[in-house]
């Protein structure tokens, strides 16, 4: 459903400053360098297989829109058929240094070859093609409809933690396979994941998704415990999350048509307004926390900037599926708490990580390692309704 609202001018003009930002990211080694706070790409740390595959990502929806993105696409995609890729076993390291095999990464790898499939880049619908094989085949669990989270090199040993985070991004990129190579079992995937997820774990645990799991899919609602601000894995709830599965859920309903579950937007819905009640100002201070238990008190109260982002996306996809003019108001409050609190006019993109008063921080993140959330929430409000970011640009060009 189309909307009247206007859209605030540094919205619709963010996706290009950021694109800016991003220049100098492109690695000379392969891949794309972690950015620092002023752009500068951090040469001396490791490249990241998730900053590489979220770069490409974006570029190559810059490239989608016309933008000169093509040469940036092209160094992704030689990343990640070249260094960052295991020529021995297959699949991609986690890093330049780190060899195991993560289903959070491959997971960028399947949403970036995509990405750069639509937007016609050399050799990469071979690379969605193997990408896709290695997910299915290495961490795909038909048992629980599932996918596992971490191998060794060698396929020899899988860690029996189990987690959401993976599962999330394998829902958004097998959307995005689905959009691009026209096969629907990648859609019929990510129902199965965000049907144990969303609609058994999350609404069984007051719409507070557990993320973490033993190897048999048992919550662990301990884990991290003792390090409740991991990047990754944070101990309880991760406010975040929920707008980006909710945001999630509207997608796959789109790409499911007619055979979408009815229960799809009223669990999105859910997990907004839970989002919403434990999240926004929950300690009394603007902004979004990170973290709650699962009573829905605060644990970290750093507010990160993806959190904001994807707060902003699913308030947007919720307005444009139901018509519901509160979730425009939120849109809109959040776009100006972003403004004021995260957008750096003075040296670029946002920053990353404030504290509690909104004031710049670097406890979980240091830096501004890449643009992905940002850009893709500014970007939406200029999309058609999809099932994904190159799925809505292929069809609107």
């Amino acid at each position: 459903m189309d909307s009247p609202f206007p859209v605030p001018a540094w919205v619709a003009a963010e996706p290009a400053r950021l694109l800016g930002f991003a220049g100098r990211a492109a690695h000379p080694g392969g891949g794309f360098a972690w950015l620092d706070d002023a752009g500068r790409p951090v040469l001396d740390r490791p490249v990241e297989t998730w900053i590489t595959c979220r770069m490409t990502h974006v570029f190559a929806l810059a490239a989608l829109q016309g933008a000169d993105a093509g040469e940036q696409v092209a160094h992704g995609v030689a990343a990640l058929t070249g260094p960052l890729r295991d020529p021995e076993h297959g699949g991609w390291y986690a890093s330049t240094v780190l060899t195991g095999k993560r289903a959070y990464e491959h997971a960028f790898v399947v949403l970036a070859a995509a990405s750069a499939t639509a937007a016609g880049a050399a050799g990469a619908e071979p690379l969605l093609a193997e990408a896709l094989e290695v997910v299915e085949r290495r961490f795909w669990e038909p048992g629980p409809g599932l996918v596992a989270d971490v191998w060794d090199r060698g396929w020899t040993r899988l860690e029996d933690y189990r987690g959401a985070n993976a599962n999330m991004h394998t829902v958004e990129a097998f959307l995005a396979a689905a959009d691009v190579t026209g096969d629907p079992v990648w859609a019929t995937r990510a129902l199965s994941i965000v049907e144990r997820l969303v609609h058994g774990e999350a609404r069984v645990h007051g719409w507070l998704l557990p993320e973490h799991f033993d190897a048999d899919w048992h919550v662990r609602p301990e884990y991290n415990r003792d390090e409740p601000a991991h990047p990754f894995r944070p101990f309880g709830a991760t406010v975040g999350h929920l707008f980006e599965w909710a945001r999630l859920a509207v997608h796959l309903g789109r790409a499911l048509g007619d055979a979408a579950p009815p229960w799809l937007v009223p669990d999105a819905v859910a997990l907004f307004e839970t989002a919403v009640r434990h999240g926004w100002s929950a300690d009394g201070r603007p902004g979004f926390v990170y973290t709650t238990d699962f009573a829905g008190t605060p644990v970290v109260r750093t507010r990160l900037h993806w959190v904001v982002t994807e707060a902003i996306a699913a308030a947007w996809t919720l307005h444009q599926e139901t018509g519901d003019p509160a979730y425009l108001a939120r849109f809109g409050e959040w776009c100006e708490h972003a403004e004021a609190c995260f957008v750096d006019r003075e040296h670029g993109s946002w920053h990353h990580e404030l504290d509690p008063d909104n004031r710049p921080a670097a406890t979980v993140w240091a830096g501004k390692p890449d643009v992905y959330h940002a850009y893709q929430a500014t970007l939406l409000p200029a999309l058609p309704p999809a099932a994904s970011f190159a799925g809505a640009l292929l069809r609107r060009r």
